[in-house]
C-alpha cells in the first residue's frame, strides 16, 4: 500500500469530486475560449453563464434525475432571464420579481436538494441580469444565449456519463467504503490506553452521520440507475453486491460485545487490547485498499501481517483461558473472543470482497435476492404537498418568507450603494441562506473565511505575476479547485473562487483591487443580512425538530429490535424486512444525531436539553450497537440458545420499555413510573463454550439500555 499523502492525493484526483471539477471547468471555459477565438467573447460569456447555472443541478444521482432536472433548469433559465430582462428598467417592478422569485423557488426546498439547486439556479441567473439593462431585442438574443449554454452543458454530461456509465457509482460507491473505514478507525480508539470515551463517542455519532449520507448517495445512484438495477452485466451486479456487502459489514463494524471501561480495567496490564487496536485499524487500511481499487481498477489486498496478527490474537486469548477464574473472570474473555471472532468474519468479508474484483468471479456473480425498490425514497411534484405547506407552521414556509425579505432588502441596500457589482450582495445573500440557523451561520463564516483570504491570494498573483499565459493556466488552475471542492468543502472551494474571479477581471481589464475589496464589503454586508434575518425573521430552530427526532429513533430501535428476535423466535424470517429496519435505524441515528451537532452552533438560550439529548443520542447508539451483536450471533457466529423461552420475556419487556419510553414524550410525565427489569430465572454459571450465556448476556444488556432510555425519557420534558 502507498503512503497515506500519496494515496489520499490520488484518491481525490479519481473522485467524482474532482470529476466533476474538470466536467464544470471544461463546460464553462469552452464556449468562451471558442467565441474569443472569433473576437466575440462577449456572446462567449453568456453562454458560458448558461452552463454554469445549469451546472450547479448536476449533482450526484441517476442520469435520468439529473437530466430532467438540466433541463427543467434550461427552459426556466430561458423564462426568467427574458422576465428580468424586459421587467429591470423599473426599480419597483424589480423588486416586486425579486421577492416573488426569491419565495417561489426557494420554497422548492419542499421537493429536496435538487429541486432545491433548481431554485438556486434560476435566482442566479435573476441576480446576474437585474442590472443588465437592453432593448427588448437584445434580451431575446441574450436569453437564447443562455438556452444554448445550458444545452450544451446539460449534452456534455450526459455525453461523459454514456462514455463511462458506471464510473459515477463507482466513485459514490468508494467514498461510502472510505467512510466506513474511518468510522473503524474511531472504534479503534476504544481500545488505546488512556482513551478520551466522551471525545470518542462524539466524533463516533459525527462519523456515523457521514456514513449514511454517504450509503445514501450510493442507494440514490446504483438503485436508481437503470442499467444497474436489471442487473444485465456482470459491472452491474459487481458494484450491487459490493455495496450490500459493505453495508452488512458496517452492522458488523457498528456492533459493541462489552464494557470498553470494563475490558481496559481487567487486560490494561497485559496490552492485549492494543493489538485489537493495531488488528482493527489494519483493517481500515484493507477497506481503503478496495475503495481505491473501486476508482483505480486495480485489486485490492489485504494489509500486511493482518492473518498473522489475528493468530497471534488468538493465541493471547487461548492463554488467557489458561488463566480464567485467577486474573481474569470469564466474562472478560468471552468478550474479547467474540470481538476477536467478530473481527475474522469482517477480515472474510473484506476477502469475500476482494475476490470480487477478479474478472472470472465477476462474472459469476449472480442476480441478488434485495428488492431494491424498497431501499430507495422517492419524492413526487406534487402541488398538494406545496398548498399544506402555505403556512407558517412549515419550516419551509418560513424560510422562503425569510429569504424574499432579506433578499428585498438586499436589493434595495445594493441599489443605494454605489458599488459597479453590488449584485455580489444579493449573491452572497442567495448562497448563504439556508433554512436552519445553524447551517446559516455555517455557510457564513465558510464565506467570509474563504472570500477575504481568496482575496488576499487573488491580489497576490496578480501583483507578482504579469504574463497572461502563466495568469489564464492559474486561472485554470482555481477554477478547477473551486469546483471541485464545492460539494466537498465549501470554505475551500470560495477561497479558490474568489481569486479565480479576480483574475478574470483582469483578463476584462477591469481594476482588479477596487473588484476585489468591493468583493470583500459586499460578502460582508450580505453575510451580515442574511445572518441577522435567520436570527430575527422566522427562525427555524433545531429545538423545535427535537421531539420527533427521538420519537423516531427510538421507534426505529424498536423496530430493529423485534426484527433480529424474528430470527431467534421464528422460521424462515424476511430478511429484506430486517435489512429496511436496519437501514432505517441508520437514517434516524444520522438524524439525531445531525441535529444535535447543530444544535450547538445556535445561541446558548435554544440550546435546551442538551446534556439530556447527548445522554439519549449515546444510549441509542449502544442500544443500536447491541442490537447489531444479537443479530450477528445468529447471522454471522451461528450461535444457539436452548432456553428461548426463558429468554422471550426479556424481549418482551424491551419492546414494552421502548413503547413507553415514545408515548413518554408525548405526554406530560407527573411522576415516575416503576416498570421492572425482567430477570433469568436460574442462570448458569458463565463457560467459555456456552454460547446461550452470551445471547441471554446480550438479552439482558438490550433490556438494560433500553429501561435507562425508558428512565430519561420520563425526565426530558419537551
Amino acid at each position: 500500500m502507498l503512503q497515506r499523502p500519496i494515496r489520499d492525493t490520488q484518491d481525490f484526483l479519481l473522485s467524482n469530486y474532482f470529476a466533476e471539477g474538470l466536467r464544470i471547468s471544461f463546460g464553462v471555459l469552452c464556449p468562451s475560449l471558442v467565441m474569443a477565438h472569433f473576437g466575440m467573447l462577449q456572446y462567449g460569456m453568456t453562454l458560458s453563464l448558461g452552463a454554469l447555472c445549469v451546472s450547479i443541478v448536476d449533482s450526484p444521482g441517476p442520469i435520468h434525475h439529473r437530466r430532467n432536472a438540466m433541463l427543467v433548469t434550461t427552459a426556466l433559465l430561458f423564462l426568467v432571464s427574458i422576465i428580468v430582462g424586459l421587467t429591470n428598467k423599473s426599480d419597483v417592478f424589480t423588486g416586486i420579481m425579486v421577492v416573488v422569485f426569491s419565495f417561489v423557488f426557494s420554497m422548492l426546498f419542499l421537493y429536496g436538494n435538487r429541486a432545491a439547486s433548481i431554485g438556486t439556479s434560476v435566482l442566479l441567473i435573476m441576480i446576474l441580469s437585474i442590472d443588465d439593462v437592453r432593448p427588448w431585442q437584445e434580451v431575446i438574443f441574450y436569453s437564447v444565449l443562455v438556452f444554448i449554454g445550458s444545452i450544451w452543458y446539460t449534452s456534455l454530461s450526459y455525453v461523459i456519463y454514456r462514455l463511462r456509465p458506471y464510473r459515477l457509482a463507482q466513485q459514490t460507491l468508494s467514498d461510502s467504503i472510505h467512510e466506513i473505514a474511518d468510522f473503524l478507525r474511531a472504534k479503534a480508539k476504544f481500545y488505546s490506553h488512556n482513551t478520551n470515551y466522551e471525545k470518542n463517542y462524539a466524533d463516533l455519532l459525527q462519523l456515523q452521520v457521514d456514513v449514511h449520507q454517504k450509503q445514501d448517495e450510493v442507494r440514490e445512484v446504483l438503485f436508481k440507475t437503470r442499467e444497474i438495477v436489471r442487473e444485465s452485466t456482470p459491472q452491474g451486479r459487481f458494484l450491487l453486491i459490493v455495496f450490500t456487502d459493505t453495508v452488512d459489514l458496517f452492522e458488523q463494524v457498528m456492533s459493541t460485545y462489552y464494557n470498553y471501561k470494563q475490558l481496559h480495567k481487567q487486560f490494561d496490564s497485559i496490552g492485549i487490547l492494543s493489538h485489537y487496536e493495531e488488528a482493527i485499524n489494519k483493517i481500515a487500511d484493507s477497506l481503503d485498499d478496495i475503495a481505491f481499487a473501486l476508482k483505480s481498477g486495480g485489486i485490492p489486498t489485504l494489509a500486511e501481517n493482518l492473518e498473522n496478527d489475528l493468530a497471534k490474537l488468538r493465541q493471547e486469548i487461548s492463554d488467557l483461558e489458561q488463566q480464567k477464574g485467577e486474573t481474569y473472570n470469564t466474562l472478560g474473555i468471552i468478550a474479547l473472543r467474540n470481538i476477536e471472532v467478530n473481527i475474522e468474519n469482517i477480515v472474510g468479508r473484506i476477502k469475500t470482497i476482494n475476490q470480487y474484483f477478479n474478472k472470472k468471479e465477476k462474472r459469476k456473480i449472480k442476480k441478488g435476492d434485495v428488492d431494491v425498490a424498497k431501499f430507495v425514497t422517492s419524492q413526487e411534484i406534487n402541488i398538494k404537498l406545496l398548498l399544506d405547506n402555505l403556512t407558517f407552521k412549515s419550516s419551509t414556509f418560513r424560510h422562503s418568507v425569510r429569504v424574499a425579505i432579506v433578499m428585498f432588502i438586499g436589493f434595495v441596500v445594493a441599489r443605494s450603494l454605489d458599488f459597479a457589482h453590488s449584485y455580489w450582495i444579493l449573491l452572497t445573500i442567495l448562497v448563504i441562506s439556508k433554512p436552519g440557523f445553524s447551517l446559516t451561520k455555517e455557510r457564513n463564516y465558510h464565506r467570509i473565511i474563504g472570500t477575504i483570504a481568496g482575496a488576499f491570494i487573488g491580489m497576490a498573483i496578480l501583483h507578482y505575476v504579469h504574463d497572461k499565459n502563466t495568469l489564464f493556466v492559474i486561472l485554470i488552475l482555481f477554477m478547477i479547485a473551486g469546483y471541485s471542492f464545492q460539494r466537498k468543502n465549501y470554505v475551500v472551494s470560495v477561497l479558490f473562487m474568489t481569486p479565480y474571479i479576480l483574475i478574470i477581471f483582469e483578463f476584462l481589464g477591469m481594476g482588479t483591487m477596487s473588484i476585489a475589496r468591493e468583493r470583500i464589503y459586499d460578502t460582508l454586508i450580505g453575510s451580515g443580512i442574511a445572518l441577522l434575518a435567520s436570527y430575527s425573521l422566522f427562525p427555524n430552530w433545531e429545538h423545535e425538530k427535537v421531539k420527533e427526532a427521538m420519537v423516531d429513533m427510538i421507534n426505529a430501535n424498536k423496530y430493529y429490535f423485534a426484527e433480529v428476535i424474528k430470527l431467534y423466535f421464528e422460521n424462515g424470517s424476511d430478511l429484506t424486512s430486517y435489512k429496511l429496519a436496519r437501514k432505517e435505524v441508520f437514517v434516524k441515528s444520522s438524524n439525531l444525531a445531525s441535529l444535535f451537532q447543530r444544535m450547538f452552533s445556535e445561541p446558548k438560550s435554544k440550546q435546551v436539553h442538551m446534556q439530556e439529548l447527548h445522554q439519549f443520542t449515546v444510549l441509542n447508539h449502544l442500544l443500536s450497537s447491541y442490537v447489531a451483536s444479537l443479530s450477528l450471533y445468529i447471522k454471522e457466529h451461528h450461535f444457539i440458545c436452548t432456553n428461548y423461552q426463558e429468554i422471550r420475556p426479556i424481549a418482551e419487556n424491551t419492546t414494552y420499555l421502548l413503547e413507553n419510553a415514545s408515548e413518554n414524550l408525548h405526554k406530560e410525565i407527573v411522576e415516575p413510573s416503576n416498570v421492572p427489569l425482567i430477570r433469568l430465572k436460574n442462570p448458569p454459571e458463565p463457560q467459555l463454550s456456552d454460547t446461550a450465556i452470551v445471547i441471554e448476556e446480550q438479552f439482558d444488556l438490550i433490556q438494560k439500555v433500553s429501561y435507562d432510555i425508558f428512565k430519561l425519557t420520563e425526565k426530558i420534558k419537551i
